[in-house]
């Protein structure tokens, strides 16, 4: 579910130049959310060897794993945490050696804490950024108070008016929220038959489905939609077009957050070493500025974050939230694919 803002220059960048005019290493593909392609990230990698590794870009999680599996070949990617059992199940990743990762003990604990992570195998999954899932509403047009809860998603007033994520995790993590669950790991049949309907009532109220942060935010800006389900990417990219724009992150039955990071792929085509020079430079401290002021998330380095103050992490709305969290931790996969195939039946009018 990430998902970075692309400024227009860069895309400008890319369209004027050609992918195959942007120097980049050889050694090391990436596969990455589009706009990840960012120095900032990495600056100790781009030091060390001259120039930044070569990129290939996916939209969402489902669409980066059906490629993996088959058979595109990379050499570390950036899913989110409820996609790693589905990669480790394929066979597809390796463990990390993390005596070669320096800050790795550094990482909070509570990105860490699961078997599907790490286990007496090995290290799967290095957690790096995560934000929010919340309600992002135009003030000069909608209320505050009718924001006050989740189901101005369903309020009849907003019909036509709303947009959410083209995304199966968000789209179900508003839907178990707005019924009344706050822990996916163990959802009954009949939490998610509420689920399902309530999203069902929701889907009346779509304008669209957004792809990418940069049509959440036109859509908002054009006011095709006065509230979105948004992450905190697409609230800045409001912010840097003037675009009337409140981040509710406390709503009365909660918001959802979520975390991403790399993973190591076998049989990788480039230099295991530059993997480890590239996550090295991505877990480095200097790197969660950058995180913040291009996308607006929260670095998982506690010492980094730490280098930040309090005030700027309130400004990019990336300072931790008092209410209630749905924490998209991993599922079980059959689940997962269930909710993926309920939601693309609710798109698709049934």
């Amino acid at each position: 579910m990430k998902r970075p803002m692309i400024t227009l220059t860069a895309s400008l960048a890319a369209i004027l130049l050609g992918t195959s005019a942007l120097a980049a290493d050889p050694e090391l593909i990436v596969f990455d959310w589009a706009g990840f392609e960012n120095q900032l990230l990495i600056e100790a990698y781009v030091a060390k060897h001259g120039q930044m590794p070569t990129y290939a870009f996916f939209g969402d999680d489902d669409e980066a794993f059906t490629k993996m599996s088959s058979g595109f070949k990379a050499d570390v990617a950036h899913p989110c945490a409820q996609m790693i059992q589905k990669y480790r199940d394929a066979g597809l990743i390796e463990p990390w050696d993390v005596s070669r990762i320096p800050e790795y003990p550094n990482v909070a604990e509570r990105f860490k804490n699961s078997p599907v992570f790490a286990d007496d195998t090995g290290v799967w999954f290095i957690p790096t950024d995560y934000a929010y899932t919340a309600i992002a509403y135009n003030p000069d047009l909608v209320p505050a108070e009718d924001v006050a809860s989740l189901n101005v998603f369903i309020d009849p007033k907003y019909a036509g008016r709303t947009t959410m994520p083209d995304n199966t995790d968000d789209t179900f993590s508003l839907a178990l929220l707005a019924t009344g669950v706050s822990d996916w790991t163990n959802i009954t049949e009949e939490q998610f038959a509420a689920a399902a309907a309530w999203l069902r009532l929701a889907h009346a109220n779509v304008r669209t489905y957004w792809a990418d942060p940069a049509q959440n935010a036109q859509l908002m800006k054009t006011g095709e939609a006065l509230v979105s389900w948004s992450w905190n990417d697409g609230v800045a990219a409001m912010k840097a077009e003037a675009i009337p724009v409140v981040f509710n992150r406390t709503p009365a039955e909660g918001a959802a957050t979520w975390f991403c990071g790399y993973v190591n792929f076998k049989d990788a085509p480039g230099s295991e070493d530059k993997a480890y020079d590239f996550i090295n430079a991505w877990l480095d401290q200097g790197s969660a500025k950058g995180l913040l002021s291009d996308f607006g998330y929260a670095h998982t380095n506690e010492m980094a974050m730490k280098s930040i103050s309090a005030e700027d992490l309130a400004s990019g709305n990336a300072d931790p939230v008092t209410g209630i969290l749905l924490t998209q931790v991993p599922i079980d996969p059959a689940m997962r694919d269930r909710m993926t195939e309920e939601f693309e039946m609710i798109k698709s009018g049934f």
